[in-house]
């Protein structure tokens, strides 16, 4: 357990120092890729929320942020007027763009330090311990 712990707390400071150039965090980053994946459609909050590697406390605060930034925009739903639906804009699109070299350099670094077949079998231990 403890190894997982440190193993996780490694990736996750070494994927904040990619980010900290770029003025974002590892959860912000985590958010324009999940909204990428959506785009040019978008989602509201709460499917951000259930798509998210980590919970985060204030997604609807994370977004005001990205917003501020012109990363992202918010729009009401057409179905929901109570509902904001939050989409990737094309300067968040341009940053993710900009940060894939070092994302993809990072990636090889730890990815490097394991074996095809290692990798393979981390990630079916991973699975096992999150699978309900």
């Amino acid at each position: 357990m403890l190894n997982l712990m440190v193993a996780s707390d490694h990736v996750r400071r070494r994927l904040d120092e990619v980010c900290e150039p770029y003025g974002i965090t590892h959860t912000q980053y985590n958010v324009l890729r999940i909204l990428k994946g959506a785009y040019p459609k978008g989602y509201p909050r709460k499917e951000i929320v259930k798509r998210m590697l980590e919970a985060a406390p204030d997604v609807t605060r994370l977004l005001t942020r990205l917003e501020k930034r012109g990363l992202v925009a918010r729009s009401e739903s057409l179905s929901d007027r109570r509902w904001s639906v939050a989409h990737i804009t094309r300067k968040g699109l341009a940053l993710l763009d900009k940060m894939k070299p070092a994302i993809s350099q990072l990636t090889s670094l730890i990815s490097n330090r394991m074996s095809e077949s290692d990798q393979r079998h981390f990630s079916t231990l991973c699975e096992k311990l999150y699978r309900d």
